[in-house]
């Protein structure tokens, strides 16, 4: 059943995202709230899929600690369900994203409209850079800001050293860094095509300030909140009682 769902899912998904994708490369024309209504008319139909032919579902704790001003959101990355489905939990936001993406065709093009935050992984201090000012200035204009500081997905149970980007931009900006932990990835495992049913638990921690604090001491006190989390939403798939970020 899984893959019969997966398979009519796919389809589904395809019919729906290349048209929109073209939609919201026309729409450039259009101010930026445009874009993210046309966005977010295709998000109600992605979710609509998962809900109804996936049979993924999701529920968030701790709502209340989402900011009343733009902040940046420092995510765990399991899966692709949560690079659309943050965007229906926060307010208006764009993502970190590699620069290749961009070339997509219909999804990239949607992602370059949308003004997605695109790097060259490959330039080193350069690529910070461009996290830091193209993150500022997205922030300025209102925009929530999403990066997944592991740098790429993870398996559920597994874990690695968080980068300093998110906190860095957070520091320079001047803005609250929010943690987000989930175990999308026991539903919607990296690269797999057959999904599984079940709810998704989206878990968002206590914004930390950055006033005072290094990028590096943002980092640790996400990092520390995020994977304990992990521990408390999936239990079973970590063999460690507590989670301490390794010295």
């Amino acid at each position: 059943m899984a893959l019969i769902r997966s398979i009519l899912y796919s389809l589904l998904a395809a019919l729906i995202t290349a048209p929109f994708g073209f939609f919201v490369t026309l729409s450039i024309v259009f101010p930026m709230p445009v874009r993210f209504w046309i966005i977010s008319v295709w998000r109600s139909g992605f979710l609509a899929l998962c809900k109804y032919v996936l049979g993924i579902r999701y529920q968030v704790i701790g709502s209340e600690n989402i900011p009343s001003t733009p902040s940046v959101i420092l995510s765990k990355h399991q899966s692709a369900w949560e690079t659309v489905s943050l965007q229906d939990i926060f307010p208006p936001l764009v993502f970190v994203l590699k620069k290749s993406l961009l070339m997509i065709p219909f999804l990239g093009w949607a992602f370059a409209a949308v003004k997605m935050i695109s790097i060259d992984r490959s330039a080193g201090k350069d690529a910070l850079r461009q996290v830091v000012d193209q993150g500022c200035d997205r922030l300025k204009a209102g925009y929530w800001v999403v990066i997944f500081p592991e740098g790429t997905r993870i398996a559920p149970g597994e874990t690695r050293r968080f980068k300093t980007g998110g906190a860095h931009l957070a520091a320079s900006a001047g803005v609250l860094a929010v943690p987000v932990a989930h175990n999308a990835g026991e539903f919607w495992a990296k690269n797999a095509f057959v999904k599984k049913p079940g709810l998704i638990t989206v878990s968002i921690g206590p914004a930390i300030d950055p006033a005072g604090k290094s990028a590096a001491e943002i980092t640790t006190l996400a990092e520390q909140w995020i994977e304990n989390e992990m521990r408390r939403l999936s239990p079973h798939l970590y063999p460690d009682v507590a989670y301490a970020v390794a010295a």
